[in-house]
Formats: structure tokens, C-alpha cells, sequence
């Protein structure tokens, strides 16, 4: 009777443990799907995280390339203001030598003179003008002393007024550079010519072809560099030309 009650006793523990170790199974079943799915969706994040850092490594390599091509491009504008810098006084040193060897122009009876044309005279070559006078030039220190006018490859430049040829020749910065004196100590200055047609000392008058458009001298297109100055010192084109 006793060994009875004793199995009657351990078999109901067993059955306990039997069903609870059934219930634990049960729940772990249930808990598989769930493990598989945050795998995978470990498995997508570790993808994705992949994905991101290869992206971002592409970002970074396009970023080091930017930045060496702006210190490149930077480093070209410092040589390129340099040259500018050194061309604009290469120019002021003809017009200063040019100064210093002519004397004003006996205007013939029949030609107008210069300052009274202010405003009325035309502009050496029909064309887009690609600058404002004044303006700075590449964001420097140093301005625009003169219009920068686009046209094509052999167009006529005309001289805007009657005038004497006092320097016709090439000038590093400026290429083929003719310049003309009106008198009362007024200059015109035509550069980055394709061909020059007059020589130093020829008589000009108001419209007639004294050069070729082009883009000597390092100019990036073809067109006309063109300056007026008064004593020296440069005045904006645009107040004499209509």
C-alpha cells in the first residue's frame, strides 16, 4: 500500500514536470517563427548597413575628388589673377612709353573732336558684351578697365573715331594690340586682334577697318578687348558709344 501511494505520488510529479516541459516545448515552437523573422530582419540590416557604408564611401571618394578639384581650380585663379595682374601692367607700361613719346595730334579742320562725340560714336564690332566696366574680374581685387565684346573669327574692327596709329604690334597678356590717338589726350584700344591692317603712324578715320577680330594672346574665345582712356586713366566705354 505504501510503495502504491509512493509511485501513485512520483507518477503525478512526473506527469507535472511532463506537462510543463509539454508547455515550455510548446512556447519554444512558438518562439522559432519569431527568431526566424528577426534573423532575417538582421540579415535586411546587415544589408542595408552594407549598402549605407558602400554609399557613403563612394560619397567620401567624390568629396576628396571635389575638393581637389576646387584646390586646383583655386590654385589656377591665383596663377590666372597673377597673369592678369602682370598683363594689365605690361599695358600700363606701353601706354605710359606711348605717353611719354607722342604729343597730342593736330586734329585736321574737318575732323570733330573726340569729347564731342561722347555718346554718339559706335561701337568698334557688333557684338554681345560680356562684361560690365568696373566690374571685378574672377571676384579679385582687380576690375575690368575696358568691354570684353564677343563676334566671329575675322569680323572688321572698326576704329571708333578719327585718330592717328601710335602702336601696332603684339603685347604678351593682350596679342595683336593696335591703339589710336584722337587727341586732347584720348586713347582707343583694340586687343586679342586676328590680324592688324594699319601700322604705327597711319591716319584712321571713324569707322574704317583697322583689324581682324580673334582670340590672340590667350583670349578663351574669339572676340574684342576694347578700351578707351583719357589721360591715361581708363574711362567706361558705354559713355561714349551708343
Amino acid at each position: 500500500s505504501r510503495l502504491i501511494s509512493y509511485y501513485d505520488y512520483v507518477n503525478k510529479a512526473r506527469s507535472q514536470q511532463l506537462r510543463e516541459y509539454q508547455s515550455t516545448l510548446t512556447a519554444l515552437s512558438e518562439l522559432i517563427p519569431e527568431i526566424a523573422e528577426e534573423t532575417e530582419a538582421l540579415s535586411d540590416t546587415e544589408k542595408r548597413l552594407a549598402q549605407q557604408q558602400e554609399q557613403l564611401k563612394v560619397q567620401q571618394q567624390k568629396r576628396e575628388r571635389s575638393l581637389a578639384k576646387l584646390e586646383r581650380e583655386l590654385s589656377g585663379q591665383q596663377l590666372d589673377l597673377g597673369a592678369l595682374d602682370k598683363e594689365r601692367k605690361n599695358l600700363e607700361g606701353v601706354l605710359e612709353a606711348i605717353g611719354r613719346e607722342i604729343t597730342n595730334i593736330a586734329i585736321p579742320d574737318n575732323y570733330r573732336p573726340f569729347k564731342q562725340m561722347r555718346g554718339a560714336m559706335p561701337w568698334p564690332v557688333a557684338g554681345k558684351r560680356l562684361n560690365r566696366f568696373g566690374a571685378p574680374r574672377q571676384g579679385s581685387a582687380i576690375r575690368w578697365q575696358g568691354i570684353q565684346i564677343a563676334g566671329k573669327e575675322g569680323d572688321p574692327v572698326r576704329a571708333i573715331h578719327n585718330g592717328r596709329v601710335v602702336y601696332a604690334d603684339w603685347l604678351r597678356g593682350a596679342g595683336l594690340l593696335i591703339i589710336v590717338d584722337h587727341g586732347n589726350d584720348y586713347l582707343s584700344l583694340y586687343a586679342h586682334n586676328q590680324s592688324l591692317l594699319r601700322s604705327e603712324g597711319d591716319w584712321v578715320r571713324g569707322g574704317e577697318a583697322i583689324a581682324t577680330l580673334g582670340n590672340s594672346g590667350g583670349l578663351r574665345q574669339n572676340g574684342l578687348y576694347f578700351e578707351i582712356r583719357y589721360k591715361g586713366r581708363p574711362t567706361n566705354p558705354a559713355s561714349w558709344c551708343r
